[in-house]
């Protein structure tokens, strides 16, 4: 029998699970893994591989999840991509009608894929409106907004474009990078033409780089490059109508970015996962002695820096919660 993964943010998965369980009774190689605020996406690809070792059957897998580009779907990716089983498949939009067509459809299928065909038509059609006359009427996809800056290479050397320098609406530290609340609250929140991923580690990463593109929201490029291509973006005036949002993995990368020239007014700390070593500050950012030294140099430069996991969040005084772990 095909297996079965929900994968979501928080207890999501684990309550759709059991509404499904209530429609279509108790079910065999089901799992739901979550992720939660405390977790890494390390941690939840630990997570998704510990409850795939505990189907009968592990060569035909189906992975419910529930957002496109967020950290439950980029370690499905992830484990697709290392794992290269020629019937693991992902679907995303996790809903309770996808669920209840996905448990009917494996007591006749032989596949993840074909179980998969089945259900994907149908999931998309459980969501109605009612009055049914409110229902918007289909039509065609509007064509995805082009970038303000046309591609560098078209544009002679000298060019100066809008003001002359990038505008970075909105610069974030996370050690997720492009995730689902990045994708979603935030680029809402910014509207940015651009996403600008900045890390050395990731520049040299094929497989994570091509997770990061996939999980870009519809309508916004995305680039991810190492420090010293940010430190020579900044200085070139083809680059000043653009409108962009940064991605840091860490406050070390960012710094040496500084140290470049490169000035931010501001810089958000979205998260920095905890590992050996670190001191956990909040529910999503846990530091070290290098951290502090790192972000107190950063706020050295004229920087000012506040935490805030997603637009909706209040703002809190990064250095109030240092102070009170004693870390500053």
């Amino acid at each position: 029998m095909v297996g079965i993964i929900l994968a979501s943010h928080g207890k999501f998965a684990e309550g759709i699970k059991q509404s499904g369980q209530m429609i279509f009774g108790p079910q065999k190689d089901v799992a739901a893994v979550v992720l939660t605020p405390d977790m890494g996406p390390d941690d939840m690809h630990k997570k998704l591989l510990d409850a795939i070792a505990t189907f009968s059957d592990q060569e035909h897998v189906l992975f419910l999840v529930d957002l496109w580009g967020g950290t439950p779907f980029n370690q499905v990716s992830h484990i697709l991509d290392e794992e290269k089983h020629d019937d693991w498949v992902a679907i995303t939009g996790l809903n309770l009608p996808m669920l209840v067509s996905a448990y009917g459809s494996r007591m006749g299928a032989d596949t993840a894929v074909d179980v998969m065909k089945e259900i994907f038509q149908e999931s998309k059609d459980g969501i109605k409106v009612k009055p049914e006359s409110l229902e918007p009427k289909k039509s065609e996809k509007a064509a995805p907004k082009q970038a303000v800056v046309a591609p560098r290479g078209a544009i002679p050397e000298g060019t100066v474009l809008g003001t002359g320098h990038i505008n970075y609406a909105y610069v974030r530290i996370d050690t997720r990078l492009l995730h689902g609340q990045v994708a979603t609250a935030w680029t809402k929140e910014v509207s940015p033409d651009r996403i600008i991923v900045v890390s050395d580690n990731v520049a040299h990463d094929e497989l994570r780089k091509t997770m990061i593109v996939q999980a870009a929201p519809p309508g916004v490029h995305v680039h991810v490059i190492p420090t010293k291509k940010l430190i020579e973006v900044d200085k070139d005036p083809r680059f000043g109508a653009t409108k962009a949002m940064l991605l840091f993995e860490n406050p070390q990368d960012l710094l040496e970015v500084e140290k470049g020239g490169v000035k931010f007014p501001e810089v958000c700390i979205g998260s920095m996962a905890h590992s050996a070593g670190k001191t956990v500050i909040n529910e999503a950012i846990a530091c070290d002695e290098n951290d502090v030294k790192t972000l107190e140099a950063i706020r050295d430069n004229g920087t000012h820096l506040y935490c805030q996991k997603v637009p909706t969040d209040h703002v809190e005084d990064i250095w109030k919660l240092l102070a009170e772990k004693n870390m500053v």
